[in-house]
């Protein structure tokens, strides 16, 4: 037994340690006491300090108080299914259920539907989320595609449409991608994905993490983006991100929802968000509803910021979104860069291998609607500022 935690302290003496947050996040956080610009969370929208949020959160406590229970017990306060109810509507969806994280949602919306003999066929860059996802299943026919690539998939999907299970019936086929990359920003090609799901009969999972709130009129996500309402089976998004609360939920017809329902054991076996989480995403889903004016400015912002960063010499990628990668290469001076932006007054991580692959290290960077004009011009001139003194620019 000595051995065991030996073993496990050595794995661990030189692990990075988080950043400890001693304030809201919004367009300025504080680190160790001292306030920095916030370049590196998800909220996109701003909504983590917003005003009207914080209120229902708080109105609700008073109403209801703050715990729930499981779902499918004591655990369903008429507030979870407002949320639900909000949720399918603000998606022009059928139904919807909210879980307690996005991880959740990925693993309730593939381990329920797909049995040990049925197939995937996901793209290399999908999440951990949907990776851990198939794993849970046991799926033995699992094929990935290359990243972003309809010709590859279209070989996967000739490949899988030859398989057939024990019983002599032919296996569910499901291709699920990413909304939004999460380290570069592009998007899913999901107009010609959905073009080969229908040729070849298989249903289409979309995971939209960092495109709900973002994409979209008024951030309605990836689906809306495309126009492709009605067309993509299963749409996962988190309410971590752009909503600035916590919790995972999928959209979809009613008889699939109804299924979830009954049969997720996510959804059967976790207690429901809390009343305060359950309000304030509430509150979010009905700003958007009234107006995209936060998520104009968000795009306002990106536009703002990308442009200048180019214009610097600064290799931005092929990002689509408000995810704005500062690609750097060497991962020492990543990590110095990242450093030093920190001394400067700019909290932006340094994004490494594994999470990247080798030669890929970056700083990315994610603006928010609760950035003003002043705060992304101070954030560019310490990119400058650091550009010239690590020469990468």
């Amino acid at each position: 037994m000595a051995d065991f935690y030996k073993k496990l302290k050595q794995e661990t003496q030189n692990a990075k340690q988080p950043v400890v947050i001693e304030s809201s996040e919004g367009a300025y956080l504080v680190v160790a006491g001292q306030k920095k610009l916030n370049f590196c969370s998800s909220h996109y929208l701003g909504f983590a300090v917003d005003a009207r949020i914080k209120k229902a959160a708080k109105d609700a406590i008073d109403e209801y108080g703050i715990g729930t229970g499981y779902r499918t017990i004591a655990g369903t306060n008429v507030l979870n299914v407002e949320l639900e109810d909000r949720l399918a509507k603000f998606k022009k969806a059928e139904g919807a259920i909210v879980v307690a994280g996005g991880y959740l949602a990925n693993m309730a919306a593939i381990q329920t539907i797909l049995g040990k003999e049925d197939v995937v066929i996901s793209d290399e860059l999908n999440h951990a989320s949907i990776i851990d996802a198939i794993r849970l299943a046991q799926i033995k026919n699992r094929f990935i595609y290359k990243h972003r690539d309809t010709v590859d998939l279209e070989e996967k999907l000739k490949e899988a449409s030859t398989i057939v299970k024990e019983d002599g019936s032919k296996p569910l086929i499901l291709i699920v991608t990413d909304g939004v990359f999460s380290m570069d920003g592009d998007l899913a090609p999901l107009p010609e994905i959905i073009k080969l799901a229908k040729k070849y009969g298989a249903l289409t999972m979309v995971d939209d993490a960092h495109g709900e709130g973002v994409l979209g009129n008024g951030g309605r996500g990836i689906v809306d983006h495309f126009g492709l309402h009605g067309q993509v089976d299963i749409e996962v998004g988190t309410l971590s991100k752009a909503f600035s609360v916590m919790g995972g939920f999928i959209t979809g017809k009613k008889p699939l929802i109804d299924f979830y329902k009954q049969k997720a054991r996510q959804f059967m076996f976790s207690s429901a968000l809390s009343i305060p989480d359950t309000a304030a995403l509430i509150e979010g889903v009905k700003i958007l509803e009234e107006s995209d004016a936060p998520v104009k400015k968000l795009w306002e912002n990106t536009k703002y910021l990308k442009e200048k960063f180019s214009k610097l010499g600064f290799d931005i990628g092929n990002s689509e979104t408000p995810i704005t990668p500062i690609i750097l290469g060497d991962e020492d001076i990543t990590l110095k860069f990242s450093q030093r932006l920190l001394e400067e007054g700019v909290f932006a991580s340094a994004i490494r291998f594994p999470l990247v692959p080798k030669g890929k290290a970056r700083i990315r960077v994610i603006p928010s609607a609760a950035h003003s004009r002043g705060d992304l011009d101070l954030a560019i001139a310490a990119f400058e500022k650091i550009g010239k003194e690590l020469s990468v620019i």
